[in-house]
């Protein structure tokens, strides 16, 4: 029987520790906003010291950079879980589309990563937060298409841009729709007449 070393205890502890403050903030972020919520606030909510909250991130803004990054490092594996093994690349878009709204409506996601973090955490991070985990499936899956040549468009980085948008601005309606339903078949059906404005035409 291996015994387990004091060190990998530690980090155990520590582990714990900084998943439980990600999970406080997470609740207490979503519930009353970043700018409402302070970081004792989130110190008592773990059960943990501000010492040790400090000593897993600088600041209450370096907690919301983390938090983030968390939010959309899962978003991207559930639109990943979603695509799965899918071959055809525009069926694979538009159920990673769908992946990507439905993931966009969760209250957590809503508020701080499409709403909040922008302001935040600033446009430059906020954008290379999402160029390393959603916007970036967006940006592979439309490279895919255009090396196969079934999108004529030269400038990707551009065109994932807006497509990213337009699905934001999905997202923000979705809460106060009456039929959610309807709005995001809405949604799906005009990004796809979106992304297929740019397929080369056939003679």
């Amino acid at each position: 029987m291996t015994l387990e070393s004091p060190k990998s205890r530690r980090d155990e502890y520590s582990e714990a520790t900084r998943a439980a403050l990600l999970a406080a903030a997470k609740k207490l972020f979503t519930a009353g906003g970043y700018q409402a919520t302070g970081i004792e606030a989130v110190a008592q909510a773990s059960r943990v010291t501000r010492g040790a909250l400090y000593h897993h991130f600088a600041d209450k803004r370096a907690l919301f950079d983390a938090l983030v990054v968390e939010l959309q490092s899962e978003a991207a594996a559930a639109v990943l879980k979603r695509v799965g093994p899918e071959r055809d690349r525009w069926t694979a878009m538009r159920v990673g589309t769908e992946a990507f709204l439905d993931v966009c409506t969760e209250p957590a996601y809503l508020r701080l990563v499409i709403q909040e973090a922008p302001a935040v955490l600033g446009l430059a991070r906020y954008r290379e937060i999402d160029e390393a985990h959603t916007r970036g499936l967006l940006i592979q899956g439309l490279k895919e298409l255009k090396k196969s040549g079934d999108i004529d468009f030269d400038d990707i980085e551009l065109l994932s841009s807006m497509i990213a948008a337009a699905e934001c601005q999905a997202a923000l309606l979705m809460p106060d729709a009456k039929d959610r339903a309807a709005l995001k078949k809405a949604a799906l059906d005009a990004l796809d007449r979106i992304v297929g404005a740019f397929r080369p035409r056939r003679p």
